[in-house]
């Protein structure tokens, strides 16, 4: 178990993403219906890319969490719907665009769009997705659930942006990650479960609750992907194993790590970091460095925080099926690192 900690009861419940998909299997049967038609088009070549990423195995879970917190709210309407495709559509042209930033070779298990088709095929058909992602914002009719999305599409490319500028810059601090990740992952989580409240015209209250469960919760996913680059199994990630390493990207392992780094320890980062400078034995030494300051457990430890945090914002909701799934989902994200 590579020393991480043990789970708890919460965390050992069955896999609540099916428990959520078996409650919500209309309602998500639906909106993959709607992104099967926004994804139309009489140019080919965007619903071919564009279905490559959308139909590549992803579990759904912010578009699921906007229908299940609908649902768990009593909302009754239809407007849920267009805003989880919104949801995943703003999600799907984000990784669209991070793997031609990143040029990552693999997304999900398996080649990325853009090794298959190109760079400037899978920019454009990202800005596709982001437009279709607005229009079906529209067809919700909620004008501050429109404003709310809207703004965490702009908070995810900030967030991007300050993350290309760290890369490389061992100088980047843990406070400094925590920001860029509250950026570019948790700010979609957020939205996606506040959204719901929004449109059902619930109380103040429970928007800020379920935002909060949100933001947390898309914070443990993060920092439980960041622990797993330097351990994990490319078949459990969708990627491969080290390409934080190799991209010289400060996570938060790494940050920890820096903190209490010897002056050997030092040079090493800024050879295979700043200098760009790598050979095969360097991402052993990289795992090595993290695991002998700990930075692997403190990062999941960190996770499994967010993750009790997630779990308690829930607390304002009365007990039910999809609260109880809600809560057992926070756990799930932690559990991926087993």
């Amino acid at each position: 178990m590579n020393g991480l900690p043990a789970k708890t009861t919460a965390e050992a419940l069955p896999d609540p993403v099916t428990t959520l998909m078996a409650l919500a299997g209309n309602d998500m049967a639906r909106v993959e219906t709607l992104l099967t038609e926004r994804m139309g088009s009489p140019v080919a070549l965007i619903p071919e890319l564009a279905n490559w990423l959308v139909n590549a195995g992803g579990k759904r879970i912010r578009p699921l969490i906007t229908v299940s917190a609908a649902r768990m709210l009593g909302y009754e309407g239809d407007g849920h719907l267009a805003l989880a495709g919104a949801v995943e559509f703003i999600h799907t042209a984000t990784l669209l665009h991070d793997d031609v930033v990143d040029d990552s070779a693999l997304r999900r298990g398996k080649e990325s769009a853009n090794q298959v088709w190109g760079n400037p095929h899978s920019v454009l058909v990202g800005d596709f997705l982001f437009a279709q992602a607005f229009t079906l914002m529209v067809d919700a009719r909620s004008l501050d659930a429109l404003h709310v999305l809207s703004r965490a599409a702009a908070i995810i490319a900030e967030g991007e942006v300050r993350q290309l500028s760290m890369v490389r810059d061992i100088a980047t601090s843990r406070e400094a990650y925590m920001e860029v990740i509250d950026a570019k992952t948790a700010a979609l989580f957020a939205a996606a479960a506040r959204v719901s409240p929004i449109l059902a015209g619930r109380p103040k209250a429970e928007e800020d609750a379920l935002n909060t469960y949100g933001r947390e919760l898309g914070l443990a996913f993060q920092l439980v992907d960041d622990a797993l680059d330097y351990g994990g199994l490319a078949a459990i990630l969708g990627k491969n194993t080290g390409d934080d390493f190799r991209e010289g990207k400060i996570t938060l392992p790494v940050a920890i790590a820096l903190e209490r780094a010897s002056d050997e320890e030092r040079a090493f980062w800024q050879r295979t970091f700043v200098d760009g400078d790598q050979n095969e034995a360097d991402l052993d030494e990289a795992i090595a460095i993290l695991k002998h300051h700990g930075a692997l457990d403190e990062t999941l430890e960190a996770a499994r925080g967010h993750a009790q945090n997630a779990r308690s914002a829930l607390s304002v909701f009365p007990e039910n099926d999809w609260s109880q799934a809600l809560s057992a989902l926070a756990g799930f994200v932690v559990d991926r690192a087993y």
